[in-house]
């Protein structure tokens, strides 16, 4: 899988994070009140790509997805806790949580499907 994908389906995972936060909290989905929320996070995955050099191996889950994940939401947090104030501990559980299963998640299923396909045998 090349890099500019699997950035489309980082970059989805993070915003529907933010949707759904704001749904479950009854927030409006006005696009500028979806951008403050959704900035921080953003902010983390592209420098989570950055440190990790997600486009060289974009599904390994371990090498690419468990440090993107981990940064997005240090990163996410950090970011958000200087903008807005605080951050509240079950909000970084159930962020860790989303994000960890979506931005590693999805790269362990393309993984599999990925080395399916590469020692499949061949039909004769």
């Amino acid at each position: 899988m090349r890099s500019l994908p699997a950035a489309i389906v980082d970059s989805a995972v993070v915003v529907l994070f933010v949707l759904i936060g704001r749904s479950s909290h009854g927030e409006d989905h006005a696009l500028i009140d979806v951008a403050a929320t959704l900035w921080p996070f953003a902010a983390g995955l592209a420098l989570g790509w950055l440190v990790t050099r997600a486009w060289r191996l974009p599904v390994a889950p371990l090498r690419t997805g468990l440090g993107v994940w981990a940064i997005t939401v240090a990163a996410g947090m950090a970011l958000r806790a200087l903008s807005e104030g605080g951050i509240a501990v079950t909000f970084i559980a159930v962020a860790s949580l989303f994000l960890g299963t979506g931005l590693i998640g999805w790269r362990v299923v393309a993984a599999l499907v990925l080395s399916r396909r590469t020692t499949a045998p061949s039909p004769r």
